[in-house]
């Protein structure tokens, strides 16, 4: 007998007798496939939920979570590339309109990279990984040592936006009209979620203000 943990027993039991009646006709819809608008490159962190950010219902984004919500540059080179596989997948078969990286306040991925410049990398797998945010840390540790976490964590979010481009199949449904690149940075405590404007090159409230 499978030992499931009491709180996903219970939780998956309010889903089966509240949630999933309620919606069982958008249940029955999504299984015949997926049509969201949106991809969310957000952080594994679990305090940060993009589908709870945004109030969004099952079907509406296509996620993918990583370490410090990073995009990483364009390669051609063999390997595994999870990001890229997904990143591929929403843009030419799912034809998403936008794309959203989110970063977030108190993000150990960020911390790890920092820990990293003092020479104290963090983990195995951690450090090659964050690694990918090397020069845009050494930027901000020239530019804003006082106040480098929140920093790299914006830093980042613009790095990975900026690298979307490098993907001729982004640039081209961007380039068409068909797709558009957003960044944000949500604050833990206030529960704020602030907007990458690329005019001014700041995190903003409204992207319209």
């Amino acid at each position: 007998m499978v030992a499931i943990p009491d709180n996903l027993a219970e939780g998956y039991n309010r889903f089966r007798s509240k949630r999933y009646p309620a919606q069982s006709d958008l249940f029955a819809t999504l299984a015949k496939g997926q049509s969201p608008e949106t991809m969310v490159i957000g952080c594994s962190d679990s305090r940060v939920e993009p589908t709870v950010l945004f109030d969004s219902e099952p079907g509406d984004l296509f996620v993918v979570r990583n370490v410090a919500n990073i995009v990483p540059k364009f390669s051609e080179t063999d390997g595994l590339h999870g990001v890229e596989a997904a990143l591929e997948f929403a843009v030419t078969a799912l034809k998403v309109s936008q794309i959203i990286v989110i970063g977030h306040s108190a993000c150990g991925g960020i911390s790890a990279c920092l820990s990293a410049a003092n020479g104290k990398p963090v983990g195995q797998f951690i450090s090659p990984w964050v690694a990918q945010l090397e020069e845009v840390r050494d930027q901000v540790l020239g530019s804003s040592p006082d106040n480098a976490h929140k920093a790299l964590e914006q830093a980042g979010v613009v790095q990975s936006v900026l690298n979307l481009m490098d993907y001729p199949f982004v640039k081209d449904a961007v380039n068409g009209g068909h797709l558009t690149l957003l960044g944000a940075w949500f604050d833990l405590g206030s529960g704020t979620l602030f907007w990458y404007n690329s005019e001014t090159n700041e995190f903003v409230t409204e992207l319209n203000s």
